[in-house]
């Protein structure tokens, strides 16, 4: 996948961006959110592996701003019966947050997804995650539940998961 909107270009990730998403991942100021406020604790060489795995079922993309990495993507196939998506999404660079740009790569993602056939996209946040739920909910994604105590972070709290679906008919990509 390649798609680009003035200076953001959303890419396939490739093996050689493994260091960097390692360093992301491995970093609990920016894996705090999905329950892993101290990192993964992975390697390059282990991402990279991973990468290899992608297709176009499950693929994890990389997020550029004028050329840099700036964040990531992912996107799922979660039904063999239609076409659902699920899709996370991750700005990794805190100077690059608040700025509207989440809000303009997942337009283009869940844009190029209902192109594709896509039914309907889910995805699911912390409930803690405000800004996220904010850019969810104006995109048009409803909240279809919310899982009190779904999880516990790696430190032990326990954590509530809220539930969203988007189908074409709601998806509000500008507003």
């Amino acid at each position: 996948m390649y798609l680009n909107y003035k200076n953001l270009v959303i890419r396939n990730a490739l093996p050689p961006d493994a260091p960097i998403l390692a360093a992301w991942w491995n970093d609990g100021a920016v894996m705090a959110h999905a329950g892993f406020p101290d990192g993964i604790g992975t390697t390059a060489e282990e991402v990279a592996r991973s990468l290899d795995r992608d297709s176009e079922e499950h693929r994890r993309l990389i997020l550029e701003m004028d050329g840099i990495p700036v964040g990531e993507m992912n996107y799922r196939w979660t039904d063999d019966a239609e076409p659902v998506y699920e899709i996370g999404i991750r700005l990794c660079d805190e100077t690059k947050q608040n700025r509207g740009d989440g809000r303009r790569y997942l337009t283009m993602l869940i844009g190029e997804l209902f192109s594709r056939g896509a039914v309907r996209i889910v995805l699911d946040t912390n409930a803690h995650n405000l800004r996220a739920r904010h850019v969810y909910e104006s995109l048009g994604f409803v909240c279809t539940g919310v899982r009190e105590h779904a999880f516990r972070d790696q430190r032990g709290n326990l954590q509530t998961a809220v539930d969203y679906a988007l189908d074409d008919s709601r998806f509000c990509p500008f507003s």
